[in-house]
Parts: C-alpha cells; structure tokens; sequence
C-alpha cells in the first residue's frame, strides 16, 4: 500500500535539492572565497615591494583602458596616466569572466553588466556588486600579482 504524499513529504524531498541548486548558483567573488579570490588590501591600489606572478608592463596597459588576464581572472587598468588598478575579472551578477575593457567601463559579455575602471563600481547593467579590487605591485615597469 503506498501513502499519498503529503505537504510535509514534498517539501523535504524538495528542500535538498533546491539547497543545491542555490549553492551551485552562487555568486563568485563574494568576499567570503579563497583567500586567492580576496586581496589583503583590498584597495586596487598598486604597491611597491616584491611582487607575485607578472602580468604585463605597465606600457601594456592603455591609459583609460585596461587588460584582461583570463587565466588569472583579474583585469589591470589605468584610469590616469601611472595609476594602476586591478579587479577580479569575475562579474558580480553570475560569475561569468568580463570581455573587454572600452570607454572607461570593463564590460561582461553574458548579461551587459559594466564597471568602472578607476573602481570597479558598477557602472550599469544587472551586477549587483562591484568588482572586488585585487593587489598589485608595479615595479621597475612590470606589473605583478601582489
């Protein structure tokens, strides 16, 4: 004899996988990932000392545009002339890695969200956060991973 399914019953065989569903859902880049996905700082501002992993020199970096480094998910900018900032290049809205950087905006691909390149603000489009600024060091023309 089997029982008809009852409120209860559907609301916990449900309840687990809406639970994973949410999770697997999550926005990247929230503040609360890896410590490689938060910076000590978390300022965007370049500093001096010894730096990380090398990304670019400074004169690959246009002035009022930027750089995207896919594999090390992060974009480098100069808003001003020697003012470098850095920002996951992971958007806020879904986690999708941004496409470009024009017109003073870095701009994700997937749903027209667009950030600020002197602080990764949200500039326009459906990202509900800024990008999370990352560590730079710029040193002697080179540009590193703090």
């Amino acid at each position: 004899m089997t029982h008809p399914a009852t409120r209860r019953t559907v609301l916990l065989a449900t309840g687990g996988a809406t639970a994973a569903l949410v999770v697997g859902c999550s926005d990247y880049g929230d503040g609360n990932g890896s410590s490689s996905e938060q910076s000590a700082g978390d300022s965007g501002e370049a500093t001096s000392g010894a730096g990380g992993t090398e990304l670019a020199k400074t004169s690959d970096i246009p002035l009022g545009g930027g750089k995207i480094f896919k594999d090390e998910k992060v974009v480098v900018t100069q808003p001003t002339k020697d003012d470098f900032k850095a920002f996951s290049a992971i958007c806020t809205h879904q986690g999708c890695t941004v496409g470009s950087v024009a017109d003073g905006t870095i701009n994700c691909p997937c749903h027209k969200s667009e950030f600020r390149i002197a602080d990764g603000s949200v500039a326009g489009g459906p990202a509900p956060r800024p990008l999370p600024a990352k560590q730079i060091t710029v040193e002697g023309g080179s540009i590193s991973l703090a």
